[in-house]
């Protein structure tokens, strides 16, 4: 049985992707789970996992070279099976088939389902849209918002809907213009990545059978086919055409409401998309860059956590039983799943220490006296974090069945609580970071991911995780390893209590902190090594400076 796995959309904004490197070549075995190859994105490389079993029988995209989303990227199936009548499938043409997870009986099924699916054409002008993959993990996707409604005009870059992923929910940008026609999957619903989503096309045209088709078409026993209109340069021409300082500027409508909004000069944003064309994702890396944050835009003690605003309660009659059913969104269901896997895959240990905290308290007066500059203990422990696991690298590893992967670039993941469950945005490189630019990425992060505007890219990377509940009085707890880091700190509240110095009892300040740790890749004195670096740190930041 053969399946054609299809260049994936790993993230919003990416139309087309490079093949960074195969990590398996043709005739090699391909177990589910297994890295097929490094996928070169708008945003980043990322590994791109086979969801197929079976021996890798034909590689459709070189190393080095693009292709667009969709386009033939592999075939995988059974030793010795002709997939000719694939290949076929696989060639580009004015009207596009996509296949995906296609599975096949024989070359007679084949036929048969060819002769079906070319008796259904497209109208001219209507396009399908499928739910997209907004993320490298995401299987499923939840409508959260409809942004527009059948028989409203839709123009290239606006938004269509906001579709919730495992991980955050994102704003889905149209690629077409039109009118919508058909919705597929209504708010609160949710769909597999590739399921049809919408249409669009002219206004009046009968699309009878279409949505039908394609969900028949895409049962497990035949070639699934979205047809598509012909890409061509006119997409482009449907952009925005700017004059600035003699030059053309292309730029898509969104991207240029959102620039106008943040009084943003276009001619500074270099664009990402086809020709040179400026989206949306190009304006909003451009605003989000260090240099030009806020420093106040959160309070600090809300950095890492955030505290809901009280939810009105139903009046409950005394002596009644009442229950309640919430449903789980996306985000809850995954998160669920990630944390069972970790606590009952990774042999959780814990090491908790009491670290002296008013050197790091007169330090950071100190530090804050500077203008525009606000750290916070929170930005402290991440800068120590840092540090230590360049001196214990051990502990910035992650487990595999075959090795052990020791990270020797430190990306730390902290832990932010937003409405419907937890985010772990990622500080790429924190060790080459100062502590006022930690900051101002904390801040930054944070806010967004309660505004849940964080991209998947953002998201992904870490190699340990820092978790503060201080904020919320919480002088000591556990937490459950962020996989695949080996080890999560969990940082608590700074306490007054009576502490004995220089044998004298004297009012101190004190902060307890417990490190997770995996035992498959850490060891009790290895973790108790780093905690005694950090504590080092914290209790005397001026060593941070050597």
């Amino acid at each position: 049985m053969a399946k054609i796995i299809t260049m994936p959309r790993l993230s919003d904004t990416m139309t087309e992707g490079v093949v960074a490197k195969w990590l398996k070549k043709v005739g090699d075995k391909i177990n589910e789970g297994d890295i097929l190859a490094e996928i070169e994105t708008d945003k980043a490389t990322m590994e791109f996992e086979s969801f197929n079993s079976g021996t890798l029988l034909h590689i459709g995209i070189q190393e080095g070279e693009s292709a667009p989303v969709d386009s033939l990227l592999a075939i995988i199936g059974s030793e010795g099976e002709d997939i000719t009548p694939l290949l076929h499938l696989g060639k580009p043409s004015s009207i596009e088939p996509k296949v995906n997870t296609t599975i096949v009986e024989d070359k007679k099924e084949v036929n048969s389902t060819i002769n079906q699916t070319v008796t259904t054409t497209l109208p001219k002008g209507v396009v399908v849209v499928t739910m997209p993959r907004l993320s490298d993990t995401m299987i499923d996707g939840t409508v959260a918002t409809w942004l527009k409604k059948v028989g409203d005009t839709v123009n290239e870059g606006e938004i269509l809907a906001e579709i919730e992923t495992d991980k955050a929910t994102m704003e889905f940008e149209s690629f077409n213009s039109g009118t919508l026609l058909f919705i597929g999957v209504n708010e609160g619903e949710t769909a597999p990545v590739d399921s049809v989503l919408a249409i669009i096309g002219p206004t009046g045209t009968d699309i009878t059978g279409i949505a039908e088709n394609y969900k028949n078409g895409g049962s497990t026993s035949t070639v699934k086919e979205v047809v598509r209109t012909e890409i061509s340069n006119e997409k482009s021409e449907n952009s925005l055409q700017i004059i600035t300082d003699g030059k053309r500027i292309f730029i898509s409508p969104l991207a240029k409401k959102i620039a106008e909004e943040k009084g943003i000069n276009i001619s500074q944003v270099k664009g990402s998309g086809e020709n040179g064309r400026i989206v949306k994702s190009d304006i909003e890396k451009f605003t989000t860059s260090p240099q030009v944050f806020t420093p106040n835009v959160v309070e600090e003690q809300t950095a890492t956590n955030y505290q809901q605003p009280a939810m009105v309660k139903p009046f409950i009659p005394a002596g009644e039983i009442f229950t309640e059913e919430i449903k789980n969104s996306q985000m809850r269901k995954i998160i669920a799943k990630r944390l069972s896997e970790s606590i009952f895959t990774a042999p959780h240990f814990y090491l908790t220490i009491e670290i002296m905290m008013d050197e790091a308290m007169k330090s950071r007066i100190v530090i804050n006296t500077m203008p525009d500059t606000k750290v916070s203990f929170n930005d402290m422990v991440i800068k120590s974090c840092a540090m230590a696991l360049k001196k214990h690298p051990k502990v910035n590893s992650q487990w595999r069945e075959d090795a052990t992967i020791i990270n020797h670039h430190v990306n730390i993941g902290v832990a932010v609580a937003v409405e419907d469950g937890l985010v772990v945005p990622v500080l790429r490189f924190t060790d080459q970071l100062s502590l006022s630019q930690i900051g101002a990425n904390v801040k930054d992060l944070a806010l967004r991911a309660k505004n849940k505007k964080l991209q998947p890219s953002e998201m992904d990377g870490s190699t340990f995780t820092v978790s503060n509940l201080g904020m919320f009085g919480i002088t000591e707890f556990t937490s459950i390893i962020n996989q695949p880091n080996s080890a999560i700190l969990s940082v608590g509240a700074i306490a007054e209590k009576p502490i004995v110095r220089n044998g004298q009892i004297v009012v101190g300040n004190t902060m307890k902190v417990t490190l997770a740790c995996d035992h498959r890749t850490v060891d009790g004195a290895t973790g108790a090594q780093f905690l005694q670096t950090l504590k080092l740190y914290l209790e005397n930041p001026v060593t941070m400076l050597a």
